[in-house]
């Protein structure tokens, strides 16, 4: 029965940011549950290097090299998705960039822009272009990616923090926009040993702050995101789930 819950068999996810970190281990993770996947981010090597390793598992991959943050590569994504596979039954909007200002006065308006733009305006219109052909069809699964960061801003994350906080805000409208036939939800992660994580990652006075007094794994990311990308959540939508080790 439980594994039954967590089947994903003949259904396509299309995940962002799915050439490394947690979202290589999320792209894994579909692929071992019977899914088919587009792998997107910035560079197309690294995408097919992932896609090699889904088609290893069993599964059909294609590799789309994509930056989020374009509004026109976002609908160069969706339709590419939809032209190899005619079908996208969950979309995990992973990719994500957290640079820090070196102060508030002196963050730049393109940083600022840049932040904004693949935190929250790539997410917005890949869920828009997805989530309405999703309703229109067979119904589907959207989950994005926020942070710890949108419930504990720091000065350090303003632009960040911010576009974090509205990704859990689109969380809940998308999820009205496109109800009944898709949820859409939400995971925000703390700490986790990704490639991203060399500034803080021997920071101890961090670790010992999180109620887990450890960083997480990239592979503790598999429960939750498989959680919601299958029929184990079926009566869950517009909600956050935080998966960050006990940041309070």
């Amino acid at each position: 029965m439980a594994g039954s819950l967590f089947d994903l068999t003949g259904k396509v996810a299309l995940v962002t940011g799915g050439s490394r970190g947690l979202g290589r281990e999320m792209v894994l993770a579909f692929a071992r549950a019977g899914a088919d996947i587009v792998v997107a981010s910035r560079k197309l090597e690294a995408c097919e290097r992932v896609a090699r390793e889904v088609e290893a598992l069993g599964r059909k991959a294609v590799a789309v090299a994509a930056h989020v943050g374009r509004w026109s590569d976002n609908d160069r994504l969706a339709e590419s998705s939809y032209a190899k596979f005619g079908r996208v039954d969950i979309l995990v909007n992973n990719a994500g960039m957290s640079p820090l200002a070196p102060s508030l006065s002196e963050t730049s308006e393109d940083l600022f822009d840049k932040i904004l733009a693949v935190n929250f305006k790539g997410p917005f219109r890949l869920s828009s272009l997805v989530g309405e052909r999703m309703a229109a069809g067979d119904g589907g699964v959207i989950i994005n990616l926020s942070s710890s960061a949108a419930f504990k801003p720091e000065p350090s994350t303003v632009p960040y923090s911010g576009a974090k906080a509205a990704i859990n805000a689109m969380t809940v409208a998308l999820a009205k926009a496109f109800a009944p036939k898709v949820r859409v939800n939400c995971i925000a992660p703390g700490p986790f040993l990704t490639d991203v994580s060399g500034a803080w990652r021997e920071n101890r006075q961090m670790m010992a702050a999180l109620g887990l007094k450890r960083f997480g794994e990239p592979n503790e990311i598999v429960g939750t995101v498989l959680y919601l990308a299958s029929s184990a959540s079926s009566y869950v939508t517009g909600t956050v789930i935080r998966v960050d080790g006990g940041v309070w």
